[in-house]
């Protein structure tokens, strides 16, 4: 619930920009596909809290965990500074992508806008991660619906310029979004001060500087989640960076697909959040047969969800891309590619949930590794090949970029579910042997 509602904030940018304008809607695509890779890696990095306290809340030292957040808040900063800088000075990447200057500008508009609400949402992403790293599920999810509704309400003042506001169409979406970060900021941090289980933990006092080696085994850990994020992430982004220059009807039509999608992947990535602290907790109290029995229940259960799924959205393509827009030539396009979509919902849900499950093992290197292959020398080259040349057929436009997406994913699946079994495997043989 956490996840479907942080996302749906995503999903009301996009079909409140597109019933203000379709090029409003475009400037939100490329923004998002810009601004989204990058938080994404960062929260990726602050992952590394939630298997490292879930390890600590096993072996019953909840007070060790303290340490854990003090290491990830001068992170949280880092990232912040860079995030912003990069957000406030992209302007050459949509230049080098050919974007018409008024999307262009729009854009600018948009993630100026955003980069201000980036280190609440950092920090927000730390302290959540802490708190579910015992875990407390609840607060994300409470947090987060709190956070849809205050965003659906700016979204229309800041918009459609109502009760006084500016209309500042796309760009509104940004300031709003901005301001239900903080918003989000706020709320966190009275929970932590005030719930029972933290409250005897203090672990917002006692702030010391970082201590080196904690440090490092905190990057050690974090780096590889956030670039293995980064790298499945990013391809989508890049591929909407490399259809800019086939107008705002096909950039439209993409930005439909990979939001709907992308609320839907929130299922299976929750759960693969729930294995990394379920993993970590059965991990920490020595149970590694526990921590297979996890990982097991986990994947069936995210292969039954992604089944279902996968049938509805082929089956609802059309109504689904209407959702969004009223222009019969968006809603064309925006079919075919959810009807690709639909079909590698079983290898993302298989991929994301081992990534989960293989988190909680503390294994983050080579399925970096993996991913990368899959993605990076697999996924995208055969999505260009097929979308922007006639090398194998005639260019398929988005359509090549989305099955290109379908191999990718399909071979990072299967090569992160041998990597699990061979991880769990070892695991339990060496704790049989002491």
């Amino acid at each position: 619930m956490a996840q479907i509602a942080q996302t749906s904030m995503g999903f009301v940018d996009t079909l409140m920009a597109g019933r203000f304008s379709s090029t409003d809607l475009a400037a939100v695509s490329l923004g998002s596909s810009i601004w989204l890779p990058i938080f994404i890696a960062c929260q990726g990095i602050l992952m590394a809290t939630t298997p490292m306290v879930a390890h600590f809340v096993g072996e019953e030292k909840p007070h060790q965990a303290n340490e854990t957040l003090h290491q990830g808040s001068l992170i949280v900063i880092l990232l912040s500074l860079c995030a912003m800088f990069f957000l406030h000075n992209c302007a050459p990447i949509l230049a080098f992508m050919d974007v018409e200057p008024h999307l262009a500008t729009l854009t600018m508009e948009y993630l100026a806008a955003i980069s201000w609400g980036i280190p609440a949402l950092l920090l927000y992403q730390l302290i959540r991660s802490y708190i579910e790293g015992f875990g407390k599920t609840q607060p994300a999810m409470k947090i987060a619906v709190f956070g849809l509704l205050c965003n659906i309400p700016l979204n229309y003042l800041l918009i459609y310029g109502k009760l006084g506001f500016p209309q500042l169409g796309g760009v509104g979406c940004g300031w709003a979004s901005a301001i239900v970060m903080w918003l989000m900021l706020i709320v966190s941090i009275i929970y932590l001060t005030n719930a029972s289980t933290f409250k005897k933990l203090s672990p917002l006092n006692g702030w010391k500087l970082p201590e080196v080696d904690a440090f490092k085994r905190y990057v050690a850990l974090g780096l590889p989640i956030g670039f293995a994020l980064l790298i499945e992430v990013s391809m989508f982004s890049v591929i909407a960076l490399l259809i800019a220059d086939l107008g705002e009807i096909i950039i439209a039509s993409h930005q439909i697909t990979i939001t709907f999608t992308g609320l839907v992947f929130m299922i299976p990535l929750s759960i693969s959040f729930a294995l990394t602290i379920r993993v970590g907790h059965q991990l920490g109290a020595k149970n590694a047969a526990g921590a297979i029995h996890s990982a097991k229940a986990g994947l069936i259960i995210t292969l039954s969800i992604a089944l279902i799924s996968s049938g509805l959205i082929a089956f609802f393509a059309q109504q689904i891309a209407t959702l969004y827009t009223t222009d019969v030539e968006i809603i064309k396009i925006a079919t075919t590619l959810l009807t690709i979509a639909a079909v590698f919902q079983l290898s993302d849900a298989v991929q994301i949930t081992c990534s989960g499950a293989l988190r909680g093992y503390k294994d983050t290197q080579f399925p970096l590794m993996l991913v990368f292959i899959s993605c990076w020398l697999v996924g995208l080259p055969t999505g260009y090949v097929l979308g922007k040349t006639d090398l194998v057929v005639t260019q398929m436009g988005p359509s090549g970029f989305w099955i290109g997406l379908l191999i990718g994913l399909t071979i990072s699946a299967i090569l992160l579910l041998s990597r699990l079994k061979w991880k769990s495997k070892q695991t339990l043989h060496a704790s049989l042997s002491i």
